[in-house]
């Protein structure tokens, strides 16, 4: 009996360091929720895509956002293939493409912002098949190396996610970040919220990336059933175009994700245009101060 009595309270010490494991390792993306939390704060979380329209221009630019009131920062990784986002995303990732940005250039840049800013949390968004290419181990050695702080991979489903992932990287201080949708089933919503950790990144309409649709009231109760089911922060991404929209959003959401809107301003720009590069920056940084003020005045 006192042996069997001592394999249960293993197995449950074991358990209980199992679920500390998830929850108990601090990332700056988890230490940025909490500090924000404090303050009554929400995160303004922008995306842009690394080397558009040209590599020279990602770090500094990472910099300015942070200037503008940036909380978390989302980089694309550029690829041929990205069945998540719209015309906007998509030709920014031709266009960094195009002008030599690869995977691991991308993830370099993030070391190159670490040379002077090792607060900001920065968020890498891609696909599967470069991560594959590269080899998981190598591809996650990368990131740690370059202060990466959270991956979200749109065709890697939690379902396909296992517990030697996940150790991996919260070894390595990464959250893993998964999306849900008004689509999601229950059975995957479940597994979005086992294995997510950092945050959860919600998508407020039925679409891709720049999709127009915001329908704040639906947002807003899906927000608050997610939030009845998990203690991370929720965060709404997809259809957030302007300081309106992004101030209905802050009002329930943990943090508001602003892609299209931002990336769009480089559309046509020429990789060498360095007078039109100015002004397409001054254009983003703009609609970034209208977010952060419409943000804290939520």
């Amino acid at each position: 009996m006192e042996r069997v009595t001592y394999h249960l309270i293993h197995l449950t010490n074991l358990l209980f360091m199992e679920i500390d494991l998830k929850y108990s390792v601090q990332t700056r993306i988890s230490q940025t929720f909490a500090t924000l939390k404090q303050q009554n704060k929400k995160a303004l979380i922008p995306y842009i895509m690394a080397g558009d329209p040209n590599p020279s221009v990602t770090v500094d630019l990472m910099h300015e956002l942070v200037s503008a009131g940036a909380d978390i920062i989302e980089i694309g990784l550029p690829f041929s293939d990205p069945m998540a986002d719209g015309q906007v995303i998509s030709l920014a990732g031709e266009r960094a493409l195009n002008a030599g940005t690869s995977t691991k250039k991308a993830v370099q840049m993030v070391g190159e912002f670490r040379k002077t800013n090792t607060t900001t949390p920065v968020l890498l968004m891609g696909y599967l098949n470069p991560v594959e290419i590269i080899g998981y181990d190598d591809f996650l050695t990368l990131c740690a190396q370059n202060g990466v702080d959270g991956l979200l991979l749109v065709d890697l489903p939690p379902n396909e996610t296992d517990d030697t992932l996940s150790k991996r990287l919260a070894d390595k201080r990464i959250n893993q970040i998964f999306l849900l949708a008004p689509t999601t089933q229950a059975d995957r919503r479940q597994a979005v919220l086992k294995h997510g950790t950092g945050f959860i990144y919600y998508v407020s309409v039925k679409g891709v990336t720049g999709s127009k649709a915001l329908d704040t009231d639906e947002v807003a109760r899906q927000v608050q059933s997610i939030k009845a089911d998990t203690d991370l922060p929720v965060c709404v991404g997809f259809g957030i175009r302007d300081g309106e929209s992004a101030k209905a959003v802050a009002k329930f959401a943990d943090g508001v994700i602003v892609g299209s809107e931002l990336v769009k301003n480089f559309a046509g720009v020429a990789a060498d245009d360095e007078v039109a590069i100015a002004a397409a920056r001054a254009t983003l940084l703009a609609k970034m101060d209208e977010l952060r003020l419409a943000i804290d005045d939520a």
